[in-house]
């Protein structure tokens, strides 16, 4: 039998005291600031190019984010963000994130779930235009497609 490559790209992280509020529940914040780890970790493994690109003129504009939560997790909660591509377009794509606390035993609660959506751009600060999406990032991203819920439009 062989194993499996998941569709997901995996981000773990223990969760800190710095994380978490007086009465120890993680802010909201973290959780939308563990989604652009995961997303910067992915482009550092998957899509060093990309990188390349980003120091020079390319911007990935987050246009929007979003997370729903299903049970409260504390410091040293042990977490799995996992991150799928759900709709690719010419300029624009979206991700989701799965929020998978790790238990002891090794089984699996989803906690949260979340959502980004990010534009392609080019040019100064003061001149970005949109651009198409490198195609070494649709590339690495080609493995991630969420099954079942993944759209993509890409130009011929």
């Amino acid at each position: 039998m062989t194993a499996t490559t998941p569709d997901y790209f995996e981000y773990s992280h223990t969760v800190g005291f710095e994380e978490t509020n007086l009465v120890g529940n993680v802010y909201y914040v973290n959780y939308l600031r563990w989604q652009g780890r995961c997303r910067e970790l992915f482009l550092k493994e998957k899509a060093p190019s990309v990188l390349a690109e980003v120091q020079d003129d390319l911007k990935l504009f987050t246009l929007k984010v979003d997370c729903e939560f299903f049970a409260e997790i504390t410091a040293f909660d042990e977490l799995s963000i996992r991150m799928r591509l759900s709709e690719l377009r010419q300029t624009q794509l979206e991700f989701t994130f799965d929020y998978i606390q790790v238990t002891e035993n090794g089984g699996e609660i989803l906690v949260a779930r979340g959502r980004q959506r990010i534009a392609c751009m080019r040019g100064p600060n003061t001149a970005t235009v949109p651009t198409l999406i490198p195609e070494a990032l649709a590339e690495a991203l080609a493995p991630y497609a969420a099954r079942g819920g993944s759209h993509v439009v890409r130009a011929a």
